[in-house]
């Protein structure tokens, strides 16, 4: 049964809602690139103010290049949107059937934007006792169930797990051999882009993958992302989108984030150095258990009475936000979801957690 849909990063309504200055809010519920902005992306944007007197590109065929570029793949494999949210909404329009299953716990907009277009939604469920793990033989009983579509996040949301490249393909096999199309969200896949399955998209034409600009790349605000897919679906999907629908300083954020190999650097390294201490700080307190990840989160169960929910009300008052899980299919009330940020603020969110923990 499905639950109701909310997000991390509404800090906005936080701080309007608590009469404080947004700048004294701590954001832990929104998992974005604690660097900020690549300084050459913002000479990007501001290089590309004198453009806004003109339409944006609509063909977005720049920002194809450069993901062509990126990616070492054919610049028609792309589609480019005003986030990767809006393919999610377009795609049950797109593809052919009415029945899909989703890996849960999974980003609610799945099942939202496949109800909008009359899809009825099933859950293949994956436990935290196991470690979010998939077992071939139990999808592949699932999918004889008969599913026209399976959407499956990698890294996981908000598990972090990250799936090898051999259970990806052996996913895509059994796919393939049951006849429904793979919807593979890498939304966070730029933090370990080598087990990325992307060159799957040059050899098939029954998946899509789901890429957003927002994480990795730290531009939530300008909303931007993109798929992979097979030229004709892409073809497909740009067909029924709307003119001009990415702003022109968001595609010139987007062309010169992939340009700049020394910020994916920085921010590799610095996310795998931070979310390694902040794990080491949480293995400290003993009523939590902190679940793997190579993502820039964390995904946190309390070991006690405690809920998510108290818990985040009392972080509140400290002025910092986490992610409450509990509207996950799932999870229990007990998990709860947090960014990995700078190590100062995250000296800050343990230094909390023991307050109120002990």
């Amino acid at each position: 049964m499905s639950r109701s849909h909310d997000h991390g990063g509404t800090v906005f309504a936080t701080a309007r809602r608590m009469g404080v200055p947004l700048s004294s809010l701590t954001d832990f519920s929104a998992s974005i690139n604690p660097l900020g902005l690549a300084p050459s992306v913002k000479a990007a944007i501001d290089g590309a103010l004198d453009s806004l007197v003109h339409y944006p590109d609509a063909g977005h065929e720049e920002m194809k290049e450069a993901l062509g570029r990126y990616h070492g793949l054919p610049a028609d494999r792309f589609v480019v949107a005003n986030g990767s949210t809006e393919l999610i909404y377009q795609l049950p329009a797109v593809l052919s059937g009415r029945r899909a299953l989703l890996a849960a716990p999974c980003f609610s907009e799945y099942e939202r934007a496949l109800k909008r277009q009359q899809w009825e939604t099933d859950y293949f469920l994956l436990s935290p006792e196991d470690g979010f793990s998939l077992d071939a033989g139990r999808l592949e009983a699932k999918l004889a169930e008969g599913y026209d579509a399976f959407y499956l996040c990698n890294p996981g949301n908000p598990s972090g797990t990250l799936y090898p490249p051999h259970t990806v393909e052996q996913v895509c096999e059994l796919c393939n051999a049951a006849g429904t199309f793979l919807v593979l969200d890498e939304a966070f896949m730029d933090f370990c882009e080598e087990a990325s399955a992307k060159h799957a998209v040059a050899t098939s034409d029954n998946v899509l993958i789901l890429r957003s600009m927002t994480k990795f790349f730290g531009i939530p605000g300008l909303r931007l992302g993109y798929a992979m897919a097979h030229e004709r679906l892409c073809r497909s999907i740009d067909a029924r989108g709307v003119p001009w629908n990415v702003n022109t300083l968001a595609l010139a954020a987007g062309t010169a984030s992939l340009a700049d190999r020394e910020y994916h650097r920085r921010t590799t390294l610095f996310i795998d150095r931070e979310r390694g201490y902040l794990c080491g700080l949480l293995d400290g307190l003993s009523q939590l258990k902190v679940y793997p990840s190579r993502a820039n989160f964390l995904l946190v169960e309390i070991l006690g009475p405690m809920t998510a929910r108290d818990l985040a009300r009392k972080l509140l008052e400290e002025l910092v936000i986490i992610r409450d899980c509990a509207t996950f299919n799932g999870l229990t009330p007990h998990f709860f979801r947090i960014a990995v940020r700078t190590r100062a603020e995250n000296e800050r969110l343990v230094t909390c957690l023991e307050k109120i923990l002990h």
